[in-house]
């Protein structure tokens, strides 16, 4: 047997383990360093914001099956690595709408931003800025399209746009978009209805949140939030151009069940700049948008918020990739809450990827710096993710570095 030999320890010898770790004055900071992943940031996000706010943005459609299969596809998945490469040197950067991009995606349009945090659209923004990759604003967000466009001259900015009932109105968003100089225009389409979203019925949500006992109790150890509520500037929403109407009236003239693909080439025809059909789940309308005028489409389920069980837009990636060839750009959105989770869809022959909860979740646990903390996770997982697959930019992923597995069955064909 061996035997260990043993010395009586010196007090010397324990300063090192006594000495404490210097500590972070700034309780942002100190509270974002816990995060070490996307899911860590929604677990503080939880803690700090108010149950009907959090749920808005964490909740999906009815059973949320949708939700929960978009995200299993990722998990389901299979990486085959390459070894023996040279990483010693990764670029994440890529090329999308022609122009440079430090990071293989962007964040996503997201509705009633500031809701979820007073600072909203503009620490967005910001972070987007400072990362070097584009920021969307939604139809629905909460900051003025001027407003936006102020903060952050040098961002890259895309428009959403949700076609309205008042097509006038809709023309007059698109040229404000196009005076303050966004980018591309994303016209989303997989909105004919609002989604039953349960959480938001059971939380008795309403947009701004109302005081009642239930939001009083809620708010009792979220002060926080109910401080910066009350005391900054009531919301401004993007497309309530003149500021008088009800938000009730004003959203409820969102939803239009009567667009059809040629409202698409009567956009096409009011903006001269990208155009991207976002919500394509079906091979058929990714290759209509493509006839209509798109340059390219936005594959996603609308991160599960509308049609509860649609198809897992993961897994129809590929067919849509190679349905599109080179008429046009491929993204997708829906269901990323890992940087492994963008190399997976760019490997699978997407151009680019949006995220919307991931960055949300940063903005509730900590505003801008919660977005940057966001970026800066999604960006070391990408890096990361790359040397173990053995490649140093993204235009050497190839469907060969992913196979697509499901518990539900196999990854097949999707009718069209």
């Amino acid at each position: 047997m061996t035997s260990l030999e043993r010395h009586f320890p010196r007090l010397e010898d324990f300063a090192p383990l006594l000495k404490p770790a210097p500590r972070e004055r700034d309780s942002t900071k100190r509270r974002l360093a816990e995060a070490h992943n996307i899911w860590d940031l929604r677990r503080i996000a939880k803690r700090r914001t108010p149950s009907g706010p959090f749920d808005y943005a964490d909740g999906g459609a009815d059973g949320e099956v949708g939700l929960g299969r978009a995200r299993e596809a990722f998990t389901d998945l299979e990486f085959r690595p390459g070894v023996l490469r040279d990483v010693s040197k990764t670029d994440t950067s890529t090329t999308v709408l022609g122009r440079a991009s430090a990071l293989p995606f962007g964040l996503a349009p997201t509705g009633f931003t500031r809701m979820l945090h007073s600072a909203g659209e503009r620490a967005a923004v910001a972070a987007a800025a400072r990362a070097g990759i584009p920021f969307s604003l939604s139809t629905v967000g909460t900051t003025s399209i001027e407003r936006i466009a102020a903060i952050a001259p040098e961002a890259r900015k895309w428009f959403q746009l949700y076609l309205w009932k008042d097509r006038d109105l809709s023309l007059e968003l698109v040229r404000n978009a196009k005076a303050a100089g966004y980018e591309a225009l994303l016209v989303t389409v997989d909105v004919p209805v609002s989604g039953n979203r349960l959480r938001d019925q059971r939380n008795g949500m309403t947009i701004p949140p109302r005081l009642t006992a239930k939001t009083f109790l809620d708010a009792s150890y979220r002060w926080r939030w109910w401080f910066d509520f009350l005391t900054t500037e009531p919301y401004s929403f993007a497309f309530d151009t003149t500021g008088r109407g009800s938000t009730s009236d004003l959203v409820r003239r969102l939803a239009d069940p009567s667009v059809t693909f040629e409202d698409l080439a009567w956009v096409r025809k009011a903006w001269d700049g990208p155009l991207l059909v976002k919500g394509i789940q079906t091979v058929g309308d990714a290759c209509r948008a493509l006839d209509h005028g798109a340059d390219g489409v936005i594959v996603s389920g609308h991160g599960g918020r509308q049609l509860d069980r649609g198809p897992v837009v993961l897994h129809i990636l590929p067919e849509v990739v190679a349905a599109v060839g080179d008429r046009g750009t491929v993204m997708l959105d829906t269901g990323i809450m890992n940087g492994a989770d963008i190399v997976a869809a760019l490997a699978l022959g997407a151009d680019f990827t949006l995220v919307g909860r991931a960055f949300l979740y940063g903005l509730m646990a900590g505003g801008e710096a919660g977005v940057a903390r966001s970026v800066e996770i999604l960006s070391a997982e990408i890096e990361r993710t790359m040397k173990f697959l053995g490649v140093s930019a993204i235009d050497e992923l190839e469907p060969a570095h992913v196979r697509l597995m499901s518990r539900r069955g196999p990854v097949g064909s999707q009718n069209s």
